[in-house]
């Protein structure tokens, strides 16, 4: 079905995010990870499209296939087009309907170190606007969803301009938005405020990253432009080399921030759980779901 419809039907949607083999982790420690996440019952489960940006290498849309087929979950494969044209792009679309895929997470994708920041260098896509555009007149029965970025996405010269850049992308073709982490609440209350007086109403479920590891989460901020609240670094600075503390009140961090956002009733949330099934184990059974 399409996830969209899921934001209808139900009063918060749930779903969890995982990633591709890597050389941190084979494709049978993917397939155990995704075994043990399934009890769960996620409203789906994303699957990013990996390093390489090629689909056929690092397994996405096949892993997207086997969580929908053995566990009759729904799932989602992300799909960026930076680098990319509109022959492989079809090409990965047509092999998602002929695998029974009927959603995507349309993505620009970092750039590649040999493209230019400011040129295409050969692709038929800049943006990720382009691509859902792109998907949108294909016609095909493809449900979109995007992301959204609560602080601006890092490139953006603004969030003022990064909101634009947002509406473009709705406007297009969006089924719902979901949103890069963010770890101050506050941050996302003045962007709702911001879209919602631009005339972008799509739901919007909120991305949750649990902070576990200190260098790996220092190592995502610096990536992602991230701010941190006084209470997150004074909890990094505490277990900066106390990792089982760290996983502890990352965990609590995690779901006081979704229990402040329940008040704004929010249409679902997102887990990234990098590939840690005891991450969402003790978020469901922390929040009751």
């Amino acid at each position: 079905m399409f996830i969209k419809d899921k934001f209808i039907k139900k009063n918060k949607v749930i779903s969890l995010e995982i990633f591709p083999p890597n050389n941190n982790m084979t494709l049978k420690q993917i397939l155990d990870v995704i075994d043990e996440l399934s009890i769960f019952r996620p409203d789906y489960i994303s699957v990013t499209y990996g390093a390489s940006g090629n689909a056929n290498n690092n397994y996405t849309v096949d892993i997207a296939e086997y969580i929908k087929e053995k566990y009759t979950i729904e799932a989602m494969p992300h799909l960026t087009c930076i680098g990319s044209n509109k022959e492989k792009i079809n090409e990965i679309l047509k092999l998602m309907i002929k695998k029974n895929l009927k959603n995507v997470l349309a993505l620009r994708g970092d750039l590649p170190k040999d493209i230019l920041s400011d040129s295409t260098n050969g692709t038929d896509y800049s943006y990720a606007s382009d691509l859902i555009g792109h998907i949108r007149g294909s016609e095909l029965p493809i449900s979109v969803a995007a992301a959204c970025y609560p602080e601006g996405h890092i490139e953006a010269s603004s969030l003022n301009a990064d909101i634009k850049n947002l509406k473009i992308k709705v406007d297009r073709g969006v089924d719902f938005l979901i949103t890069q982490l963010f770890f101050d609440n506050n941050r996302f209350y003045d962007f709702k405020d911001k879209i919602v007086k631009n005339n972008i109403n799509t739901p919007i479920t909120i991305g949750i990253m649990p902070v576990t590891n200190v260098k790996q989460i220092r190592r995502i901020i610096a990536l992602s432009g991230a701010s941190i609240p006084l209470k997150l670094k004074t909890l990094l600075d505490q277990y900066e080399n106390d990792n089982k503390g760290m996983f502890q009140a990352g965990i609590d961090y995690a779901c006081q921030q979704m229990d402040d956002l329940n008040h704004l009733d929010v249409n679902g949330f997102h887990l990234y759980v990098m590939n840690k099934p005891e991450i969402a184990r003790m978020i469901y059974k922390n929040m009751n779901w």
